[in-house]
């Protein structure tokens, strides 16, 4: 069974190009969506995930309607393969169902791969270069050692409730229990 997916980023926007697009292809029920494709909670597409099965075609106008981002889509396309479904594009003609469309996701794949791993490589590099400065990253500390060392002492001295003490040194509960969980490692 052919099954079309339809997406437009809000209700203002019309899917009348698509839904014409995903008839005329042959879509025997098309799922809609008129949210931002950044949005995971997208109802119609867990709908499609639902009711395609084994030898169904998902038919989408765009690949930009289906995917989040390339990643997104990538994963979308191997839960496919994985559930025996091939997906099509309109527009940019790919067809997973055929040899040469599955090449085409492929390195699709490959080139996203490719580039997250350029990513991480430069990021790490920066980090490095960063530390080899002196430079440590991360949020910096709500309290100096100064201030730590007061806050366990009045914990420790039991005049001052957790709230009197968050707002004292002007931190959530969570940072003064791990500002003390510190203390007692110590």
């Amino acid at each position: 069974m052919r099954v079309g997916y339809a997406r437009v980023s809000g209700d203002d926007q019309k899917l009348d190009l698509q839904l014409d697009a995903l008839q005329k292809a042959g879509c025997k029920k098309i799922m809609e969506d008129r949210k931002s494709g950044a949005r995971a909670d997208r109802p119609g597409l867990a709908r499609l995930l639902e009711i395609v099965r084994e030898g169904d075609v998902v038919i989408i106008w765009r690949l930009d309607r289906l995917g989040r981002s390339l990643r997104d889509l990538l994963e979308l396309a191997a839960h496919f393969e994985t559930e025996g479904v091939g997906l099509k594009s309109l527009q940019e003609n790919i067809d997973t169902t055929s040899s040469g469309g599955k090449l085409i996701f492929q390195i699709f794949g490959a080139l996203a791969e490719f580039e997250r791993n350029v990513i991480r490589e430069r990021t790490n590099a920066g980090l490095a270069a960063a530390r080899a400065r002196g430079r440590v990253g991360g949020r910096p500390k709500a309290l100096d050692a100064k201030q730590q060392r007061l806050l366990v002492k009045l914990y420790n001295g039991r005049e001052h409730s957790i709230a009197e003490l968050c707002e004292i040194f002007k931190v959530s509960k969570p940072t003064l229990y791990s500002y003390l969980e510190v203390s007692a490692n110590k």
